[in-house]
């Protein structure tokens, strides 16, 4: 108790000056604190959870997954059938509006989807529709003409797709972020200024109503929206801060309803607590290494450095919510897949390694840099990291802190040595880990790692039916990616919510999805 009055009262010294960093609060139903400002709100270019809970609320798919349980259901499509061989899609749409009042048509999709698959929009996630006929060769540049590709809109409410071999999460894919549908007319007529608030339209329950970069985003409910009667809240306020001292301090002083990211040294206290949430994620905590720059193009460098991470003291002493350490790159919880440890602690074996690389003892090992986005969490594990690198392997590496859009800009330029990293599955499935990796065709891979049998087995899994074997060549690949370590997995998370009485729709759900839309409020 006595701890707790003592946060009680640093909170209201904290908070005091956060009424002039946020500004006044516009009264809203429901507040949320985001971990970072937003890279974006392009739905065709987004690549981060922050951004992909707004994105999510403000436009609708085809199919919406239900956070409860996952399960796929009726988005602007109300319904669709599947063809015997799963190759066909055929979506019927229901008769809905765009926020400026403007029918959704199949059309929009079929641009949006188009706009993905254009090499120049630059978008990190046009791999995600190669299971569409066609798709990879008209990104490629194999075929020129988009009639080819298996996407088909033949009359404003009805959309149609043709894949090149049956895909059993491709529903889930129709409910993710990058297959939203986008007005033609308003992008062309904005350019890239098309998400500013006052200018941007979307079809989902919510529509951005003003935003102050780094500050807050107010959503407001969508009265065009086909579903409005279902949805409770008004206002929603996003405050935006990468700082989880005070996201936890605006929580507990009733400024927030609620937040996805804790202080370490809190946890322990929260234990018991009915407004704290945790299950387990599906998603890896990892590091990167870029094998085109030296030293970390050698092998034996890179495995020397995974070998010589002791995952159970970072999981036990700085995490301490509950992650599990990761000795594979998949996490567990994907039906029919069971990661295998692939990975392990040896430091002996690490010295050895980098001494037979060049470095005995890390003696002339050049100068080498961390770099992690704005976080406690990503800074404490990063001296860990640091700290158990000199131990084991005599080498010293320096630590460089970026905002959220330049650490990302930085990642893709691939203009670093090692890079903290996470990944969480945009769906249920082993290859939504795996195929981030395939050969210049994912914008997320960001290693220069490069195998042509990891290739080749995705490519076969692609065309193999669902069940055990299938699982068992994906196996395969997990092992040839980490045998060759262009990454170092070290836990695999867990959701750690604070959700304050009152509130429901904040389903427990493997992907920590939240929409919304489903959020209720009591008194509201």
């Amino acid at each position: 108790m006595k701890a707790y009055l003592i946060l009680a009262a640093l909170a209201l010294v904290i908070l005091s000056p956060l009424y002039f960093y946020f500004g006044a609060a516009e009264k809203a139903d429901f507040t949320y604190v985001c971990e970072s400002e937003p890279e974006t709100l392009d739905p065709g270019l987004i690549t981060g959870v922050t951004e992909g809970r707004i994105v999510d609320s403000v436009f609708e798919g085809l199919t919406v997954c239900h956070p409860a349980k996952l399960d796929i259901l009726p988005g602007v499509a109300e319904k669709w059938e599947v063809s015997e061989d799963g190759l066909t899609y055929t979506f019927h749409l229901r008769e809905s509006f765009w926020s400026d009042g403007v029918p959704v048509k199949a059309g929009d999709f079929y641009y949006a989807w188009r706009r993905v698959l254009t090499p120049e929009t630059a978008s990190d996630y046009a791999y995600l529709f190669y299971c569409i006929k066609n798709a990879r060769k008209y990104y490629e540049g194999e075929i020129k003409d988009f009639g080819e590709v298996g996407i088909l809109a033949p009359d404003d409410h009805t959309f149609v797709v043709r894949l090149e071999q049956p895909t059993a999460y491709f529903l889930q894919l129709t409910s993710f972020s990058t297959f939203l549908p986008l007005r033609r007319d308003i992008i062309e007529k904005y350019g890239p200024e098309w998400i500013k608030p006052g200018r941007i339209v979307s079809n989902g329950a919510f529509i951005v109503s003003s935003r102050k970069i780094n500050s807050e985003i107010i959503l407001k409910k969508n009265t065009n929206y086909w579903d409005r009667q279902g949805v409770s809240l008004d206002t929603i306020r996003l405050l935006i801060s990468d700082n989880v001292n005070t996201a936890f301090n605006i929580y507990e002083t009733g400024g927030a309803d609620l937040i996805t990211s804790l202080p370490s040294y809190i946890i322990d206290r929260l234990a018991g607590r009915k407004d704290y949430v945790t299950y387990p994620y599906l998603g890896t905590y990892f590091y990167r290494m870029n094998v085109a720059r030296a030293p970390f193009d050698d092998q034996r460098v890179r495995k020397a450095f995974a070998l010589s991470v002791d995952r159970d003291k970072i999981t036990k002493y700085i995490t301490r919510g509950g992650e599990i350490p990761a000795y594979s790159f998949v996490p567990p919880g994907i039906p029919g897949y069971e990661p295998s440890r692939l990975l392990s602690y040896d430091p002996e074996k690490a010295r050895a390694l980098l001494a037979e690389a060049g470095y005995p003892g890390g003696g002339g090992f050049p100068e080498t840099e961390i770099i992690f986005n704005t976080s406690e969490g990503h800074l404490h594990i990063a001296e860990v990291l640091q700290s158990m690198w000199k131990e084991e392997l005599g080498v010293k590496v320096k630590l460089l802190n970026q905002e959220w859009k330049v650490y990302l800009n930085t990642v893709s330029k691939m203009d670093y040595s090692m890079a903290r990293a996470s990944w969480i599955g945009d769906y249920v499935y082993p290859s939504t880990f795996l195929e981030m990796f395939i050969t210049d065709r994912s914008g997320n891979n960001n290693t220069g790692w490069t195998s042509g049998e990891f290739d080749a087995l995705i490519d076969k899994c692609a065309k193999m039916p669902a069940g055990s074997e299938r699982n068992g060549a994906f196996a395969d690949a997990e092992k040839i990616l980490l045998e060759d370590m262009p990454i170092i997995p070290l836990y695999y998370y867990v959701v750690k919510n604070m959700v304050k009485p009152g509130v429901t729709g904040v389903y427990d759900n493997i992907r920590n999805i939240i929409l919304f839309k489903y959020i209720k409020k009591e008194g509201k």
